[in-house]
């Protein structure tokens, strides 16, 4: 088990730390420390604040994604997504939002505005080759296999 360690940034002490909503939930969710509401007009994207900074083991990286409900009955969604925070670093957590909706949405202190999922890094090692092992994909790409 990794301990992740987070700390409320001033004039964040009613923001609570992220936890899952359920029992078997893969992300822990992440709420807005907006201090008044923000308004995301349809297109519009901005960058919300959780008040909280953290640090982890350097095995992990920690990855912000969208809220399903906040997407579904919305339309709000994370840019960059999943937006990475690295291990070494220890500003201010913020998330990405924009506004694929139809309505103007509007983002309150406390709102749970994302979700973060903790992932285990393997150790890479990283090499030059003049040549690659083919497979029976090859080069093929985008729409490679049809539609």
């Amino acid at each position: 088990m990794y301990q992740i360690l987070f700390k409320r940034l001033p004039g964040s002490e009613d923001i609570a730390l992220p936890s899952k909503m359920s029992e078997w939930a893969a992300g822990f969710d992440l709420q807005a420390a907006v201090t008044e509401p923000v308004v995301l007009a349809p297109g519009e994207r901005k960058l919300v604040p959780t008040g909280l900074a953290m640090a982890m083991p350097p095995q992990v990286e920690a990855q912000v994604r969208p809220r399903s409900g906040l997407a579904f009955k919305h339309g709000i969604t994370c840019l960059n997504s999943p937006g990475t925070i690295d291990a070494d670093y220890r500003g201010e957590v913020k998330v990405l939002l924009i506004n694929l909706g139809q309505e103007p949405f509007t983002i309150n202190r406390g709102e749970r505005i994302a979700q973060m999922v903790i992932q285990q890094l393997p150790e890479i090692a990283i090499a030059e080759a003049d040549e690659l092992p083919d497979t029976v994909r090859g080069t093929g790409g985008f729409g490679h296999t049809g539609v």
